[in-house]
């Protein structure tokens, strides 16, 4: 038999101090009786009683584990391209501290959360190039994503498309991905100057191939630094860069994907790894283990019932 917990002091210190109470009131009872000139014996099967199910209570909570029953553990591949936008919007402070110091911090975060899957990072703004292909070494793609700065030079701005038309490509030349779930993630802000051809987006769908994309930024925007000031039009006014909740959107509508929205108060890379973990693969391993399963409700079944015997059968202390 094995025990999921073990007993601490504090657990053998509540045990003496009910023992001792209690040979303090049997203690207090024989006396009392010697002095009735009578018996207590009666308190003596409650003792055993209160002592056996209080016992088989503290049993239940150790969490006794025996027996072996056999489970299929079954390991499904999933390779993720992350694409990541680094055009000068993302240096805005509506998603604290910037909007992509807030995508690496959650990077990281997803990594921990999907240990044994493969990611690969892919960055754009005016043009798109892959910063690692798929690894399962998620220490070196930590090391990658710390270093990620955005793109000072403006060009003819920020081209989302190109990045999502690379990471099809890179799937689709890539064999070692057929087998599993794949997906592609898009951080961005939305703010985009390029053409999203709908052949390319169905190409998504034909090739099982999701685009999830994440939001980062709110309706309000924020300003964007450039030295000891801002970064102005034409006209001298200061820049302020918005969310585009709507062209995210349709990009994942279009790409049979799913909109997620990254705000300071809303925790969503649970949901976006709930996502990425429902996307169906094929079989890559499996295997038959032997466990042993808990079985504390035995214990808990035999202390409720002395519990109710206790709490139903009366035993007359004094005997007059």
């Amino acid at each position: 038999m094995n025990w999921l917990y073990s007993l601490s002091r504090t657990d053998f210190f509540l045990f003496g101090l009910f023992f001792f109470f209690y040979g303090l009131y049997i203690f207090r009872t024989f006396r009392l009786a010697q002095q009735l000139n009578t018996s207590a014996w009666g308190v003596i099967p409650k003792f055993f009683l209160r002592s056996s199910y209080l016992i088989l209570l503290v049993l239940a909570l150790l969490g006794p584990s025996f027996g072996e029953s056999s489970q299929t553990l079954t390991t499904t591949g999933r390779d993720v391209y992350f694409l990541i936008d680094v055009s000068r919007s993302m240096d805005a402070t509506d998603a604290a501290p910037t909007r992509l110091e807030r995508v690496k911090y959650d990077l990281g975060q997803l990594c921990d959360t999907l240990p044994s899957d493969r990611f690969g990072l892919i960055l754009t703004a005016n043009e798109s190039f892959v910063l690692s292909p798929l690894t399962a070494d998620h220490d070196a793609l930590k090391r990658f994503i710390r270093d990620i700065r955005t793109n000072q030079q403006t060009g003819n701005g920020t081209d989302l498309c190109s990045a999502i038309t690379l990471a099809h490509q890179k799937f689709v030349t890539d064999s070692s991905t057929r087998l599993n779930a794949r997906a592609i993630v898009l951080f961005s802000d939305g703010e985009n100057f390029g053409t999203c051809s709908r052949t390319n987006l169905s190409a998504l769908r034909t090739a099982g191939l999701p685009l999830i994309t994440v939001g980062v930024g709110t309706d309000m925007g924020s300003s964007i630094r450039q030295g000891r000031d801002f970064i102005r039009d034409d006209a001298g006014q200061i820049v302020r860069s918005q969310l585009n909740r709507s062209f995210l959107q349709q990009l994942a509508s279009d790409g049979n994907g799913q909109y997620i929205e990254a705000t300071n108060n809303r925790p969503y890379i649970r949901e976006l790894a709930s996502l990425l973990m429902a996307q169906q693969g094929f079989r890559i391993d499996q295997n038959q283990v032997s466990v042993s399963s808990n079985k504390y409700f035995y214990f808990l079944i035999a202390a409720l019932v002395l519990l109710t015997f206790d709490l139903m059968v009366t035993v007359r202390t004094f005997r007059l």
